[in-house]
């Protein structure tokens, strides 16, 4: 394959995981795609992203602790959730969250069901690694966006080398937990923390692929 099409079979590959094998990344594996992802562009090369790599040993503490933690916690993030989903994106965002039921038998109505799968996000879907991705406040939406384009490029470097991930922003709205835990500074933002391990297959969470809207339906040629 050309560049084109590997870039493009990379991105068609790549899924956010929600079920885990055991075994644990290898720390050079994911320091090489670390290390990729260092060459995505950002405005003025300020390059604003951190990274907390949790060693496998504590993405499982971590993991227990989160689980124990979030159902009774306030929702508290540094970069405020989205207001709102409507129109498309409601439209979007509903049956993205139905075909993940659908693949696990959970049914309309069955909010015990659902929420239980909610929660699966605090045990980071058993993933046996973990990265936490922090921006600096000052730095604003701008730093926001270049870490952003930081963890698509971990997500695909990490899928080129057969790895599976999640990113989460589901972590991010226990933000003052995760900061008292690794000890970020109050001058950084959380962004989202990502699940990474090696796919289990044969469960049939994953089963299906979201769908993406055609290149008419949001580029508008002038």
């Amino acid at each position: 394959m050309n560049q084109a099409e590997t870039f493009a079979a990379l991105l068609k590959a790549r899924f956010s995981c929600r079920k885990y094998l055991e075994a644990p990344v290898p720390q050079a594996v994911i320091a090489e795609a670390l290390q990729d992802a260092q060459h995505v562009a950002s405005w003025n090369n300020v390059q604003p992203w951190q990274v907390i790599a949790l060693s496998p040993e504590e993405t499982a503490r971590f993991a227990e602790a989160l689980y124990a933690h979030a159902p009774e916690a306030e929702h508290q993030s540094d970069i405020p959730f989205p207001a709102r989903y409507a129109g498309i994106y409601k439209e979007r965002r509903s049956t993205c969250g139905w075909q993940l039921y659908g693949a696990l038998g959970i049914q309309r109505g069955d909010r015990e069901a659902s929420a239980r799968q909610t929660r699966e996000n605090f045990r980071l879907f058993g993933a046996p690694n973990c990265l936490l991705i922090t921006s600096p406040r000052d730095l604003g939406t701008y730093g926001v966006l270049d870490c952003g384009a930081y963890v698509m490029a971990v997500l695909l470097a990490l899928q080129a080398r057969g790895v599976a991930s999640c990113a989460q922003a589901a972590v991010a709205g226990f933000s003052p937990f995760v900061r008292a835990r690794y000890g970020i500074a109050e001058d950084r933002d959380l962004v989202c923390a990502i699940a990474l391990g090696y796919a289990d297959m044969d469960h049939p969470v994953h089963s299906y692929r979201t769908e993406r809207a055609a290149p008419d339906e949001v580029v508008d040629w002038r």
